[in-house]
């Protein structure tokens, strides 16, 4: 009786053995140990490295004799100018594109779309290596205007960075120009508003938040970029190539993680910012947006449509210009096209990339599982557990890359953990690529967390489904879209990264960005491009597999399967 008339919604009592509880313990504590072992303890062996004298003891001997180093110094104040100066240029140019997609009315807008996504599809030294075949002393300007350009330097420096940031740039200010309101427009028309002050009074002001945040953003992926400054920096050294030149040129580690140490405090402190002005975006957006439709207006569209189609010429070309010079016979003397290129001369030959892909199937595919056990532990754990474990996952995307690389090497290259069974194996590379980008990772799903209806799982845990069948058949199909994006997402990062694995690569164990950084270094450039559009390959065919993917997801869920 008493059983009869219990509310059929009220969760059942549990006696003895508590499965749900365990289930959520163990998809909390394998990430949490994941991070634990493969950041945090890194982080601390790298800043107790920097305190490590050479007699063994602690103190800041290291940081005095980086301090009055002329070179430190160079590098800083190269740095920090050249990272202003393509922040500068990345942002006003990623807006006046997102302004076009987003704000104005013209044809072609797909092919601006298409031009932005290229530079993530290619190792960030792709830019570098297309600049070189484009204005290099040989390159086709200087030969077709007999010309002298030397490109090695800042300007091209400043050119690569600013191609390799603009896509960030143009992502996040086109994300805040899509939640501004068309019925503030509408207003604005009747009330007789003009164009010019109806984009300063209501575009730039709902704006700022996404330009502001897209500044953080190419802050700190241009501060820390590696592989553009080693193939066309020249001379012109940055914080990033003084690393490397202080662990693998002179084998100091110790000044290396000071180095690396004091890198991390601007790109800190920039992470910091960019969390607080996304922040306040985000809280500023409503599901109840009337999407904008813009008119053609001349004045306006044409110029912008303008700038918008040179810039995208610019990054086509330039990512076009490696495609081509990896067929060319002999640069530039001989343009009659083949294949002698991609029989590469390096050692190992396409070992590499079969080598790359299968780490970046093991980074996206256990990466996307972590963050998806951690995002489920924490919806379903308290308060005082999820708050330090947000902070705790949100940590990483303010590491460098390189500071990150050069942490695993001090960590599991020393005889003195078991984890040194690590070094050297593909594994490790895999997880480095997690951790780079487990951030960006952890964030989307939690993003997908919030979108999820919990009368869904209500509903399940009524029926008397553990936590175990709910995560696989209630919450997993649900997220099965944000599950594939992320995994994408890891799996083209891990391809196409370089600073967070230049350091790990051993001559038994190369990735593929690390082997086209050796045959540029080599003279091997055309083969370097060879091998660049290889990768590409690679990821553009993995991108449309996600688009397959998420459209046979679409059609089974609109099918209600």
């Amino acid at each position: 009786m008493t059983d009869a008339t219990a509310p059929t919604g009220a969760p059942r009592p549990r006696r003895g053995f508590d499965a749900n509880r365990l289930f959520v313990m163990v998809c909390i504590g394998i990430p949490l140990i994941g991070l634990v072992l493969f950041f945090v303890y890194p982080m601390a062996v790298v800043f107790l490295r920097s305190i490590t004298q050479p007699d063994g003891s602690y103190g800041i001997g290291n940081y005095v004799q980086v301090l009055q180093t002329r070179g430190f110094w160079r590098a800083t104040q190269h740095s920090l100018v050249m990272t202003g100066a393509t922040t500068l240029v990345s942002v006003a140019a990623g807006f006046l594109i997102a302004l076009g997609l987003y704000r104005c009315s013209f044809r072609g807008k797909w092919i601006i779309r298409g031009a932005i996504i290229l530079p993530l599809l290619a190792p960030s030294l792709v830019q570098g290596l297309g600049l070189i075949f484009l204005l290099g002393r040989n390159g086709l300007v200087n030969r077709f205007f007999g010309t002298e350009m030397d490109i090695y330097g800042f300007w091209g420096l400043l050119i690569a960075n600013t191609l390799y940031a603009l896509p960030q740039a143009v992502m996040i200010i086109g994300a805040a120009l899509v939640l501004l309101d068309a019925r503030v427009y509408e207003a604005a028309e009747v009330l007789g508003t003009r164009p010019l002050r109806q984009f300063r009074d209501l575009t730039l002001p709902a704006a700022k938040y996404g330009i502001l945040s897209a500044t953080f953003v190419v802050f700190t992926i241009t501060i820390t970029d590696f592989g553009n400054a080693a193939v066309i920096g020249g001379d012109y050294s940055v914080l990033a190539t003084e690393i490397y030149s202080q662990v693998v040129g002179q084998r100091n580690f110790n000044l290396g993680a000071v180095v690396g140490i004091m890198l991390l405090l601007p790109t800190v402190l920039s992470y910091y910012i960019e969390r607080q002005t996304s922040r306040r975006m985000s809280n500023k957006s409503t599901s109840d947006i009337q999407p904008f439709i813009p008119s053609f207006t001349a004045a306006r569209d044409i110029p912008i449509a303008v700038i918008s189609f040179v810039i995208a010429a610019g990054i086509i070309a330039v990512i076009g210009i490696v495609i081509y010079a990896s067929f060319v016979t002999l640069w530039p003397y001989n343009f009659a096209l083949s294949f002698r290129h991609y029989q590469l001369e390096l050692a190992g030959g396409y070992s590499s990339l079969w080598i790359t892909i299968a780490i970046s199937i093991g980074a996206a595919v256990g990466g996307t599982l972590a963050v998806f056990a951690l995002g489920f532990g924490m919806r379903h754990a308290s308060g005082l557990i999820t708050q330090p474990l947000q902070v705790l996952a949100a940590m990483p995307a303010a590491v460098p890359g390189l500071v990150l690389g050069l942490a695993y090497i001090m960590t599991f290259n020393s005889t003195s953990t078991p984890l040194y069974l690590l070094y050297g194996t593909a594994t490790l590379i895999a997880i480095v690529n997690f951790y780079h980008y487990h951030t960006q990772a952890f964030l989307t799903v939690q993003t997908g967390f919030r979108q999820f209806p919990g009368a869904l799982e209500e509903a399940a845990d009524s029926l008397g489904a553990g936590m175990g069948r709910v995560a696989r058949d209630v919450v997993a199909p649900f997220m099965t879209p944000m599950l594939v994006s992320v995994l994408f997402f890891l799996f083209m990062r891990s391809m196409v990264t370089l600073s967070a694995v230049v350091f790990l690569s051993t001559p038994d164990l190369s990735v593929a960005a690390v082997a086209i950084l050796r045959l540029d270094d080599s003279g091997r450039t055309s083969q370097a491009a060879a091998f660049s559009a290889c990768v590409m390959l690679v990821v553009v065919v993995a991108l449309l597999l996600m688009k397959g993917a998420l459209y046979w997801s679409g059609r089974r869920r609109g099918r209600g399967v």
